[in-house]
């Protein structure tokens, strides 16, 4: 036989006693070293391990809040371009405060509708609960709504302290983003004491911020605290796409409870009041009214029988035109409210916020170049 075909048949033999060793190997090898894999383990033990401590937390809290939370469906009427109206139908979460089916949600979510509907988070039967609107406090973006219950028991969500919140404090949000019902997020207290304006004239004073995920639907809903207790309600997200980006912000609950309670037991919230309208001062209608600074509010109408009338302040007498603009002038300067700085409306309302009826606010004027202090018993808005 030549050398070459002694070759072919021994490299043929080489690759039949391979195949056969690993053959043997597959079935009745040593489970060595090379035995570990990738793949996990999917037996019994693997999949029942005990949770942590923190994954306990969240399980519990969803549980005993998840079936208080409300599904708001609001229904508006809008029209087309040719007047044809067209029904719009929008979506926000709420809680429940009360057995008696109170339900506490933003003021923005159920703003101009014309039906409000609720689904609990027990979904029980799917039942959709016509709610009726209370009231509301539009300045703090705060709504009160009340189902009836037939009789079944409703599950209610106990309120907290939001003054003992400290930053790092851990905290978790129920809602229903974009529609998808009961979501559970979880995050931070990020910082306090924050105001966020929502408006030309609404804000949220002290908003809590967080990075729980906050969305377009979770408007309303809880933010709660690990002992289960609400301890803010969801309201604004900041976001240059208008989708969660990690600063979400809630207004403090102990405000939402001081509004639910003069909704409930007196019908209206009771705000405080000055009796007074005024324009942010610029630099250019301070020069021509010679006045010594160069920000502050200009009180420009005062209500004849209002607190501030009644404390003495002046409004405008003279009318003056800048452009498009026609301001009146003559009246006084306020600069500062309780020893904090006045530049504009949002500034004074802020001040007003923290006040009742019958407070006293003290206000830094001026009248012309003189410097005065006046102040004011506060009525009723």
């Amino acid at each position: 036989m030549s050398e070459s075909a002694k070759g072919i048949r021994l490299f043929l033999a080489g690759i039949a006693l391979g195949g056969l060793a690993f053959w043997a190997g597959a079935h009745w090898g040593h489970s060595g070293p090379l035995v570990a894999t990738a793949h996990p383990d999917l037996s019994p033990a693997a999949s029942s391990a005990p949770l942590t401590s923190e994954e306990q937390v969240n399980i519990r809290i969803y549980k005993q809040a998840s079936p208080a939370v409300a599904n708001i469906i609001t229904r508006t009427v809008e029209y087309d371009f040719f007047f044809n109206a067209v029904p719009v139908e929008g979506a926000g979460s709420g809680f429940v405060i009360d057995p008696k089916g109170y339900i506490l949600t933003n003021y923005h979510v159920v703003a101009d509708a014309e039906k409000i509907e609720v689904l609990l988070g027990d979904q029980r039967a799917q039942t959709r609960y016509a709610a009726k609107f209370i009231g509301a406090d539009q300045r703090n973006d705060v709504a009160l709504l009340k189902i009836d219950p037939k009789g079944a028991h409703l599950a209610a969500l106990p309120l907290g302290d939001s003054s003992a919140l400290q930053v790092g404090q851990k905290v978790l949000a129920i809602g229903n983003p974009f529609g998808f019902q009961s979501t559970l997020t979880t995050g931070v207290v990020s910082a306090l004491g924050r105001t966020v304006q929502t408006g030309q004239n609404t804000f949220i004073e002290d908003a809590i911020q967080t990075d729980a995920s906050i969305n377009r639907g979770n408007s309303g809903g809880p933010l709660l605290d690990t002992r289960g207790q609400v301890i803010g309600i969801n309201s604004a997200i900041y976001s240059p796409t208008g989708t969660a980006a990690g600063v979400g912000f809630a207004i403090p609950i102990n405000l939402a409870k001081r509004i639910a309670n003069d909704l409930i037991t007196e019908g209206r919230v009771r705000r405080a009041a000055l009796g007074l309208e005024g324009t942010p001062l610029f630099e250019d209608l301070a020069n021509y009214l010679k006045f010594p600074v160069k920000q502050g509010l200009l009180i420009e109408r005062v209500d004849a029988s209002g607190p501030a009338a009644r404390a003495g302040l002046r409004g405008g007498t003279e009318p003056v035109t800048d452009g498009l603009r026609r301001y009146m002038t003559g009246g006084d300067l306020i600069v500062s409210a309780d020893g904090k700085p006045v530049v504009s409306q949002l500034d004074l309302n802020l001040a007003l916020n923290r006040k009742r009826p019958g407070d006293t606010i003290t206000l830094e004027i001026y009248r012309g170049k003189q410097k005065m202090v006046v102040k004011v018993t506060l009525g009723e808005a």
